[in-house]
C-alpha cells in the first residue's frame, strides 16, 4: 500500500520539494503549517487540502480595538517576607512581561486576594491598596517576618503557542493575541469571520481547528532560570475571566474566588483530586465550549467542508471523554504524539477519523531544545525512536492517518530521514488495513486503571510523557498501550456502583494524595470493602508506589490487607518487621527488570511472596488473597523487561491453555495477531537484531527481526 493516510506539510517556495515528497511518502493530503500559506501550485496539484485555523489568535487588529476582551487568568506572586508593618509587592516582577498585562479594572479588583501564607489567612481588603502607576500592592498592618502573596487577574497578551514557536524559531513577526469568545461581541465577530473564511478558501477540504478557544496553562517567568513557572496540559486556569466568574456565580449560586484557582500556590493541578468547585467550573466551561464551538463547526459543514480538531494547544474545555464530545459534530481528531499512550488517547475518541502527527517536528530544534534539523541533530535516529514508541500502540488501536508538521525545506538535506519516513508511511498503511479487516487478538483478562478522574483522563495524566516522567501511572499506561489487553479507565464511583465487577485486573498507581492513587477518596469504607471482596473472589489488585494511601488509619495503604504490604510513615518505627526471602513461585521472568527501592515498606502478615527486594525493602510482591491476588510494585518505569513483567503478571488471571498464545518470549519484541485477516505482525523494539518465538494456533513460529524493524506474516 503506497498511497493514502498521510498528511504532508506544504511549503510555499518549495513547490517542487513538496510535490516530490508527497509522491514519495504517498500523501493524499497537503496541509499548511503555523505561519505559512500554500501556493496555488500546491493547492491545484490534485491533493486534498487541510487549512489550519487557530480561531482565537488570528485577529490582532480586532484585539487591539477591544483589549478588554482578551483572554485572562489569575496569577499569584511568590511568597514575600515582610520586615516591618508595610510590604510593597511588585505584581509583575516574577512574570514574563511579554505574556501578561494587569487587568486593574474595578470588576477585576473585586476578585483580587491578598493572603498571609504563614497563617494561611485572607488579608482584609482594608489592609491593602493597589497603585495603578507602580503596579504594586501595598500591604499595611503586615506582621513582620511572615509571608504574603497577592493573587490578581491579568490579560494574556501573547498567545502561548505562538510565543513558543516565535521564540523557538527566532521569528521576527508580530506577537499574536488571543480573544475570548465568551464575550458576545467576540462571538459575533468570530461567526462572521468563520463564514467569510469559508467563502475565501473554496479549495480547503478540511478545516483543522488548532484547537478551539482555551489553551492549556503555560505561565512563563521573568527569570530564565525558571522560565516555565507552571504548565498543566489539563488545567482550566486560562479559561478564567471576570465575565466567566460572574456567569458562573449566576448559574451555580456561589462565588469562585482567586484562591479556588491558586490553592496556596499549588494551583488546581490535575495531579491532585478535583474539588467540587473545580468540577463545577469544568462543567461550566465545557457547556460554553460545546455551545459556541458547534456553531462554528456547523458553518464549516454548511460550506461542504469537514472539521477536524487538534487535540493539543487550545483544547481545554472540549473534554473528549466525558460523554459529550459528539455534540460538537467534529469529523476528525488529530493528536501530536511522542509515545504509545498518546496514540491510544487519540484512537479512543468518539469521532470518525483519528490522525496522529509524528515527531520529530520539522523544526530546527525539538521540544526540549536539542538540535534536530540543524548541525548536531540526527532526525533519522529521532524518527526511529519515536516511531518505535508509537508503533506498538498502533498495533492495538486503529489510527486512520499519520502526518508531519513544520517545514519541509529543513528535512531536504537529510535523505536518510526522507527514506525512513517513506518506510513508516507504508507500515502505517499496512497496519491500518489489518484493523479495517478486524480487531487484533487480545487476552480474555480485562484491565481497568483506577483514578479519581476515571474515563475523563483516558490514556493520559496531564500532558506528554516528557512533562510527567516522575509519575508511575504514566509509565504503567505507556506499557499497557501496546499490550494485547483491553484497558478501561474507571473512577471510584464505578467501585461504589459495582460496575468494576466486569474487570479482572484493577491497577491503582500514584503518589500519596494524588488524583492517580485517589487521596482522601479512600476514606470511603464502601470502596475498600467492595474492592477487598472483589479481590477475594478472584480479582487482581495491582498497586504501585502509594496505592490507596491516605492518613488516619491503622495502615497507610487502605488496601494493605489485600497487598500484604504497607508503608510506615514513621509511626511504626519501634514495631517488629517480618523477615523474608525473595521467592518466585509463579516463575516470572525478572531478568533485567528494574524497580527502584522505596524505604520503610514492610509485610503486613508475612504471607506475601517477595519476588524482588533491595535486601531490606520489598520491591515487588504477590500476595494470594482468597481466590485472587494483591500485587505491589514499589515503583514502575516503562521499559522492555518491565513491560513484559507487567504482562506476565496480568496473565496469571488467564486460562493456562491460552496464556502464552500470541505472546513473544523475548521482551525486546512484541506481536499482534489479526484473526480475520490471519496476519501476524512482529516488531523489534530494540536497536539490535532479535530472535523471538511465538505460540500460534498453527504451531510455534520463530522470527529474526532487524533493529527497530517490523515483520509481517500470513498465518
Amino acid at each position: 500500500m503506497t498511497k493514502g493516510g498521510f498528511t504532508l506539510p506544504g511549503e510555499t517556495g518549495k513547490e517542487e520539494l513538496t510535490l516530490r515528497l508527497a509522491k514519495k511518502w504517498g500523501a493524499d493530503v497537503i496541509r499548511d503549517s503555523d505561519g505559512t500559506k500554500l501556493s496555488d501550485d500546491i493547492i491545484n496539484a490534485g491533493y486534498k487540502i487541510y487549512s489550519t485555523i487557530c480561531i482565537v489568535r488570528e485577529h490582532n487588529e480586532w484585539a487591539r480595538k477591544h483589549p478588554d476582551k482578551l483572554q485572562q487568568t489569575f496569577l499569584s506572586t511568590p511568597p514575600e517576607f515582610s520586615t516591618n508593618n508595610t510590604l510593597d509587592v511588585d505584581l509583575m516582577a516574577p512574570f514574563f512581561a511579554d505574556q501578561f498585562e494587569i487587568n486593574d479594572t474595578a470588576d477585576s479588583l473585586f476578585y483580587w486576594q491578598v493572603y498571609n501564607r504563614t497563617t494561611n489567612e485572607l488579608v482584609s481588603e482594608s489592609d491593602w491598596t493597589y497603585n495603578s502607576q507602580t503596579k504594586k500592592v501595598t500591604i499595611n498592618n503586615a506582621v513582620p517576618y511572615q509571608n504574603y502573596t497577592v493573587s490578581f487577574i491579568v490579560y494574556r497578551i501573547w498567545e502561548e503557542i505562538s510565543m513558543y514557536n516565535h521564540t523557538t524559531n527566532n521569528w521576527d513577526t508580530e506577537h499574536l493575541m488571543q480573544i475570548d469568545p465568551r464575550y458576545k461581541q467576540n462571538q459575533e465577530y468570530l461567526l462572521k469571520y468563520m463564514r467569510n473564511w469559508c467563502e475565501e478558501n473554496p479549495d480547503t477540504d478540511v478545516v483543522r481547528f488548532t484547537s478551539l478557544f482555551y489553551n492549556f496553562v503555560w505561565i512563563w517567568g521573568s527569570d530564565e532560570r525558571n522560565r516555565h513557572q507552571f504548565t498543566d496540559w489539563a488545567s482550566y486556569d486560562f479559561t478564567v475571566s471576570v465575565l466567566a466568574l460572574q456567569q458562573f456565580e449566576e448559574r451555580y449560586g456561589y462565588k469562585l474566588t482567586a484562591e479556588d484557582f491558586i490553592n496556596k500556590g499549588n494551583r488546581q493541578v490535575t495531579h491532585i483530586p478535583p474539588t467540587k468547585q473545580k468540577l463545577d467550573y469544568m462543567e461550566f466551561v465545557n457547556d460554553f465550549v460545546i455551545e459556541f464551538g458547534k456553531q462554528l463547526i456547523a458553518i464549516v459543514h454548511e460550506y461542504g467542508k469537514k472539521a477536524y480538531v487538534f487535540y493539543d494547544d487550545n483544547w481545554v474545555g472540549m473534554e473528549p471523554y466525558n460523554g459529550r464530545f459528539y455534540e460538537f459534530g467534529f469529523d476528525g481528531m488529530i493528536k501530536c504524539v511522542f509515545n504509545g499512550f498518546e496514540a491510544r488517547m487519540c484512537a479512543a475518541v468518539d469521532t470518525e477519523i483519528h490522525e496522529i502527527r509524528l515527531h520529530p517536528y520539522l523544526f530546527p530544534v525539538g521540544l526540549g531544545g536539542l538540535p534536530t534539523f540543524m548541525e548536531g541533530g540526527n532526525p533519522t535516529r529521532d524518527a526511529k525512536l519515536y516511531w518505535n514508541a508509537v508503533r506498538r500502540a498502533l498495533l492495538r488501536a486503529k489510527i486512520d492517518r499519520i502526518g508531519l508538521g513544520g517545514y519541509l525545506s529543513l528535512a531536504e538535506p537529510y535523505p536518510c530521514f526522507l527514506d525512513y519516513i517513506e518506510k513508516v508511511a507504508d507500515e502505517s498503511r499496512l497496519i491500518r488495513s489489518f484493523h479495517e479487516t478486524g480487531s487484533p487478538y487480545v487476552i480474555k483478562t480485562k484491565v481497568a486503571v483506577l483514578t479519581a478522574w476515571g474515563k475523563t483522563r483516558t490514556w493520559t495524566l496531564s500532558g506528554h510523557f516528557h512533562e510527567t516522567p516522575e509519575h508511575d501511572l504514566i509509565h504503567v499506561i505507556e506499557s499497557l498501550s501496546g499490550l494485547p489487553v483491553d484497558v478501561d479507565f474507571i473512577d471510584f464511583e464505578d467501585i461504589k456502583s459495582g460496575r468494576f465487577n466486569e474487570y479482572d485486573v484493577i491497577i491503582n498507581a500514584g503518589f500519596a494524595g494524588s488524583a492517580w492513587s485517589g487521596g482522601d477518596i479512600w476514606r470511603d469504607e464502601e470502596i475498600v470493602t467492595n474492592l477487598t471482596k472483589w479481590t477475594h473472589d478472584g480479582g487482581m489488585f495491582i498497586g504501585v508506589d502509594d496505592p490507596s494511601a491516605t492518613p488516619g488509619y491503622e495502615t497507610t495503604f487502605r488496601m494493605a490487607g489485600v497487598l500484604g504490604v504497607d508503608y510506615d510513615t514513621g509511626a511504626k518505627t519501634r514495631h517488629g518487621r517480618y523477615e523474608f526471602q525473595t521467592e518466585n513461585p509463579h516463575n516470572l521472568e525478572a531478568k533485567d527488570v528494574t524497580i527502584a527501592a522505596k524505604s520503610n515498606l514492610y509485610l503486613t502478615d508475612g504471607k506475601a511472596n517477595v519476588v524482588m527486594s533491595d535486601g531490606l525493602n520489598p520491591l515487588l510482591t504477590i500476595n494470594s488473597f482468597g481466590k485472587g491476588y494483591g500485587v505491589y510494585f514499589s515503583q514502575f518505569r516503562t521499559n522492555r523487561p518491565n513491560t513484559k513483567l507487567l504482562l506476565d503478571i496480568i496473565l496469571l488471571n488467564e486460562e493456562n491453555d491460552v496464556r502464552d498464545l500470541y505472546i513473544t518470549d523475548n521482551y525486546n519484541t512484541e506481536c499482534a495477531y489479526y484473526p480475520e485477516s490471519k496476519k501476524l505482525v512482529v516488531i523489534n523494539n530494540s536497536d539490535t537484531v532479535q530472535t523471538t518465538n511465538i505460540k500460534t494456533n498453527v504451531g510455534e513460529k520463530t522470527f529474526t527481526v532487524e533493529p527497530f524493524d517490523t515483520v509481517f506474516m500470513d498465518l
